[in-house]
Formats: C-alpha cells, sequence, structure tokens
C-alpha cells in the first residue's frame, strides 16, 4: 500500500515503469489478501483445505490469479527494463504508458483467465481420480498446466534479460575505456544491477521452486490423505508462506532507491569524433 500511494502522489514517478511497479504492488497485496483468506479457512476448519471443498475455489482461485498476476508483472518489469538499457536514448521513449497499460490489463486477463479455470469447471470435487492431494479440489493437470510454464517463464526470463543488461553495461565501460573517459558510474550501475539481479532471481527461486517441487509430488505420486499427514502440509504450508514473503521482498527489491552515481562527463568534439570511428 505503500508502494502505491507513493507513486500514485509524486508526479515524478508517473512513468510506464511506475505503472508496472504499482501494478505489481496491487497482485502482491491480493496474493496477501487471499492467503489471509485461506489462513482462516485453515483456522477455523482445517479438514477443508486438506480434503477440499466448495468453500476452497474463491480464495484459491483468487490466490492463483494473483501469484500469476506477480509472475507476469516480474517479467514485465525485467522486459522493460532490458528495452530502457538495451535501445538508445532515443527509443528509451517508445515505451510509453499506453505500452505499460496495454501489458498490465492483458497480464490480469490472462491471470484471471487462467486462475479462474475451477470456477468454471475445471476442478475435481466431484471426482475422485485425478484430484489434487496437496491442493484439493484442483485437479493434477490444471496445476501442472499452470505451474510448469509460468515458473519457468519465471526463472528464465528475468535471469535472460539481467543478465543481458549486466552486459550491455559492462561494454559500454569499456568503450568508455577506450576513450579515456571515467568508468565509475557504468561500474557502479553494474554492481547495483548485479545485486538487484541476483536478489530478484533467488527471492523468485525460494518462492516459487517449492510449489513446483510440490505440485511435481502431487503428479507423481498417487497416496491418500492419511499417508501424506502431517509432513507434505507442512511443506506444503511452508510453500504458501514463502509466496507471501516474496510480496514483502518484492516492494524492498524494486522500490529501494540507493544512492545515485555521478554521471559521466561528456565526451569533447574531438574524443566524440574518435570514439565514434
Amino acid at each position: 500500500c505503500t508502494v502505491i500511494f507513493t507513486r500514485l502522489a509524486t508526479r515524478d514517478l508517473h512513468k510506464p515503469i511506475s505503472i508496472l511497479f504499482c501494478n505489481l504492488a496491487v497482485s502482491d497485496l491480493f496474493t496477501s489478501f487471499s492467503g489471509f483468506w485461506i489462513s482462516m479457512l485453515f483456522i477455523t476448519n482445517p479438514d477443508i483445505t486438506i480434503f477440499g471443498s466448495q468453500d476452497m475455489l474463491a480464495p484459491y482461485a483468487l490466490y492463483t490469479t494473483s501469484i500469476l498476476s506477480t509472475i507476469y508483472n516480474l517479467v514485465s518489469i525485467g522486459i522493460e527494463r532490458y528495452l530502457a538499457v538495451a535501445e538508445s536514448m532515443r527509443a528509451r521513449f517508445r515505451v510509453a504508458r499506453n505500452h505499460s497499460i496495454a501489458v498490465v490489463f492483458v497480464s490480469w486477463v490472462l491471470a484471471f483467465f487462467l486462475g479462474c479455470l475451477p470456477l468454471m469447471g475445471w476442478n475435481c470435487l466431484h471426482a475422485e481420480r485425478n484430484i489434487s492431494v496437496l491442493y484439493s479440489p484442483f485437479c493434477v493437470n490444471y496445476l501442472v498446466l499452470i505451474a510448469m510454464p509460468n515458473v519457468v517463464v519465471a526463472f528464465l526470463v528475468p535471469l535472460f534479460t539481467y543478465l543481458r543488461i549486466i552486459l550491455i553495461l559492462r561494454k559500454r565501460k569499456l568503450r568508455m575505456q577506450a576513450c579515456g573517459q571515467a568508468t565509475g558510474t557504468y561500474k557502479s550501475a553494474e554492481t547495483q544491477v548485479a545485486r538487484t539481479s541476483i536478489s530478484i532471481w533467488l527471492l523468485a527461486l525460494v518462492s516459487y521452486a517449492p510449489f513446483l517441487a510440490g505440485v511435481i509430488f502431487d503428479a507423481t505420486n498417487q497416496r491418500c490423505h492419511t499417508d501424506l499427514y502431517p509432513s507434505v502440509y507442512i511443506f506444503r504450508n511452508c510453500t504458501a508462506m514463502l509466496i507471501t514473503i516474496t510480496c514483502l521482498g518484492n516492494p524492498l527489491l524494486y522500490t529501494l532507491r540507493l544512492r545515485a552515481p555521478r554521471a559521466p562527463r561528456c565526451l569533447s568534439a574531438q574524443r566524440a569524433r574518435a570514439c565514434a570511428i
């Protein structure tokens, strides 16, 4: 909420990337609310979160929708940052607010469609076969369809985009060194991007890898609920806690502002021509 209010109240932050940051905060907020809803259902009646119930469809659908929206936002932010660094100074402004709004709209439409499929009938409330043991009343094939591609995208796309940003900054630093200019700015920027990207990637790995492991375990083991109780369900609850912790880590990683490095000196006309050659 602090991220949302700050970016909406500050005019200098009304940029395309700020729209993506606000949307990430909104999706994290929905994840926290839906997780709190599921926790209250678990406190009042723990059996419905183990054996499944009609009452669990709505909170699980909202929880899945929020997680998918968060993943799509992380990917969109990584791509936007890559485009801003990879293109020239004039090309940076091609990513307009309309583009960011369109990305936000498409992300939520896709997340709602995939997350609300169990509410549309793709559930195993009245079917014993193919039912998920960990996430009843979801079906195993639905969880595999949701978890596999989205978690892989959450790992690979940010890794590729931030590695490319680091390589571009390093290449520009080498060019500045060849022209005899100071490279402290690029070195500082490369260090900050490396630290931030590693933190983002590790946070996604710690958050979503256990959930993916639980889905794979659920798909490969056809066992009863009583055989898995309580250790496997403790692991399931820990995966939900890790995903919720991600909602707290994302605002810190994406909005925490460090000390800005000093801008490099401009090249003289003679050196600019020499570097161009």
